[in-house]
């Protein structure tokens, strides 16, 4: 294997540590920290440090398709074994499909307890209906079938150059199971596609160095556009969501990791740099190349890592999930719309649908709800105009609890498949293995 994946140090090798300042999750938290200062004391200034944080997203969508296609075809043709494929990815799904059922389960169970939008008593139409037309126009092109020719891609090159992730998933699976069908005759291609890998990854470190940046403009704009202020109006929803993905994440992952014998806080720690860039984007997809790689230093498969975190982007969005039905809700109690048993099933199924292919991306999770909500004439869809401030907060959320989901659903299905390497996942998340920076620094030596 061309890519480095590093094992548990021998006792006569010892990782030399960096200074704290060099690590770059304490890069991120001190411009993250910057970008909300600036952004609260002048949010002109913050407004204007957006193209910092589009730029710093620019550049990790760049390389996001080509990381997913080396990956997947390199995990697939390694294999070999096409039953094997098949058994990894029907796992897969199917702890996709039921997680996201039950966050959705959740979201909906929650905002029928603690109503958070009961007793605003809002008037449809004093709504501003134009503000959220852009997205209902969006949602409404987004149907079914729609979505399933949007899998297939013009031509093979295109699906590299579109910017869904579905359309690389689906020419990189059909790539790797055919190069894995030609047997030997495809090895020299394939050690091709790894040392290809090898150059991606370094290439992924190189644009991670800009991740405080991008994360400092992000935040400057977010507060400087929004306000720390605009908090306050929809605090109720905001907590609400918040400590329901919190308790989703803590609870229900944290039970799924116990009894696949890892600690959630542990992988969460582990992950602390990408969590970080996470919150300061509000996008998942900034820190997917940097999640690939780490789960295979964690002791998880490339095969299995290869198929789990591209398709969960798109299939295993939990914190997503949790927003949707939990915002439909609240749209249909500060509106006074009286919702049937029925037709809070039919949120469910419909939200279930249309939130797949969301994948990571700033400000999706609102064009899926207008499509969620398109379903149920009841429910105003002028109504997204009363969470439109705080999406963006929101978004901040559903994209951490989205990537922490996908962490955990890697490590479950690396030992489903009894492949799942505890020593060293220890050893990554403990510290003692020598990080990416320091393996960039060459500051790993001998006694």
């Amino acid at each position: 294997m061309a890519r480095h994946v590093v094992h548990a140090p021998s006792p006569a090798i010892k990782p030399k540590l960096l200074p704290w300042y060099r690590h770059l999750y304490v890069q991120v938290l001190i411009a993250i920290v910057a970008g909300v200062l600036l952004g609260h004391f002048f949010p002109s200034t913050g407004e204007a440090l957006k193209p910092l944080g589009d730029a710093f997203i620019k550049l990790v969508k760049m390389i996001i398709a080509p990381v997913i296609f080396l990956t997947i075809v390199t995990g697939i043709a390694g294999m070999r074994d096409l039953t094997k494929v098949g058994r990894v990815a029907g796992k897969a799904f199917a702890y996709f499909f039921f997680f996201s059922t039950l966050a959705l389960v959740i979201g909906m169970i929650v905002a029928n307890v603690i109503q958070p939008g009961a007793g605003l008593n809002i008037d449809p139409a004093t709504l501003d209906a134009g503000a959220v037309s852009g997205y209902a126009a969006r949602a409404h092109d987004s149907t079914l079938t729609g979505f399933l020719l949007g899998i297939i891609p013009d031509t093979v090159v295109s699906s590299m150059t579109s910017g869904s992730i579905l359309q690389t998933l689906f020419v990189a699976i059909l790539f790797g199971i055919a190069l894995a069908m030609i047997g030997p005759r495809g090895d020299r291609v394939l050690n091709a596609l790894e040392d290809l890998s090898t150059i991606f990854f370094k290439l992924v470190s190189i644009v991670m160095r800009a991740a405080p940046l991008g994360a400092f403009g992000a935040m400057a704009f977010t507060i400087g556009a929004y306000g720390i202020g605009t908090l306050v109006s929809l605090a109720g929803l905001v907590a609400t969501f918040y400590l329901t993905a919190l308790l989703f994440v803590l609870g229900v992952l944290g039970l799924v990791a116990r009894f696949a014998g890892f600690s959630i806080f542990k992988l969460i720690g582990y992950l602390k740099a990408e969590l970080l860039l996470v919150l300061g984007t509000s996008s998942s997809e900034s820190a997917l190349p940097s999640l690939i790689e780490k789960m295979e230093r964690a002791g998880c498969p490339k095969s299995v890592v290869g198929l789990v975190v591209p398709t969960g982007y798109s299939f295993n969005l939990d914190g997503t999930n949790i927003y949707m039905t939990m915002a439909a809700l609240f749209i249909a109690q500060a509106t006074g719309v009286e919702l049937s048993l029925g037709e809070q099933l039919l949120l469910l199924s419909v939200a279930m649908l249309s939130s797949k292919g969301a994948a990571g991306v700033s400000g999706a999770g609102f064009i899926t709800l207008a499509a969620t909500l398109s379903i149920v004439p009841s429910v105003p869809i002028a109504g997204m105009a009363l969470i439109l401030g705080v999406d963006r907060f929101m978004s901040e959320c559903r994209s951490l609890t989205n990537f922490i989901g996908n962490a955990v659903a890697t490590v479950v299905v690396s030992r489903w498949e009894g492949a799942f390497d505890r020593a060293q996942f220890e050893a990554a998340v403990a510290g003692e293995l020598p990080s990416v920076d320091e393996l960039d620094e060459g500051m790993v030596h001998a006694d």
